[in-house]
C-alpha cells in the first residue's frame, strides 16, 4: 500500500458552501472531501481542515514523516505564515498549492503567496471542482518519482 496523499485545508474553508458563495462557490467542504476521495480511488488519503496556524504545521510535520505527497489550501495563512511556509520546506516531496478562487485576480493583498516558491506546483481559480485537478496531479507527480 502506497504512503498517503495528505490534503490540507486553512481557515475558513470549513464554511464552505456558505462563506462569500460568489467567490468561492456553493460546494461544502464535505463535498470537496468526496470528490478528492473519488479522484483518489484506491490511494490512501488524509483529507484534515483547521483553523489554527499551529494544528496545520503539526499536520504538515506527520505528512512530511508519512506522507507520498501534499495538496495544501493553506487559505489566508498563504500570505503571511512563515511558519508554514517553513514547515512546508522540509515536505520531501510533491507539493501543490491549491486555491478555490484565482487568488491573482483578487485585490492587491492575495497576489503575495508565501508558499508558491516552496511548493512543486501552484493550482488556483478552478473552483472547488480543481481539487479533483489536483489530486489526479499529485498522484501522477508522485508516480512520476
Amino acid at each position: 500500500m502506497p504512503a498517503p496523499i495528505y490534503i490540507l485545508n486553512g481557515p475558513n474553508l470549513n464554511r464552505l458552501g456558505r462563506r462569500e458563495p460568489e467567490i468561492y462557490g456553493h460546494t461544502t467542504l464535505a463535498e470537496v472531501e468526496a470528490l478528492c476521495r473519488d479522484a483518489a480511488g484506491d490511494w490512501p488519503m488524509e483529507f484534515r481542515q483547521s483553523n489554527s496556524e499551529s494544528e496545520l504545521i503539526g499536520w504538515i510535520h506527520e505528512a512530511t514523516d508519512n506522507g507520498a505527497g501534499m495538496i495544501i489550501n493553506p487559505a489566508a495563512f498563504t500570505f503571511y505564515s512563515m511558519a508554514i511556509m517553513d514547515a512546508l520546506k522540509m515536505f520531501p516531496g510533491p507539493l501543490i498549492e491549491f486555491h478555490i478562487s484565482n487568488i491573482h485576480r483578487r485585490e492587491e493583498i492575495y497576489h503575495n503567496s508565501l508558499v508558491s516558491g516552496v511548493a512543486t506546483a501552484v493550482i488556483a481559480g478552478l473552483g472547488a471542482q480543481g481539487y479533483r485537478v489536483a489530486v489526479s496531479e499529485l498522484i501522477r507527480l508522485i508516480r512520476k518519482d
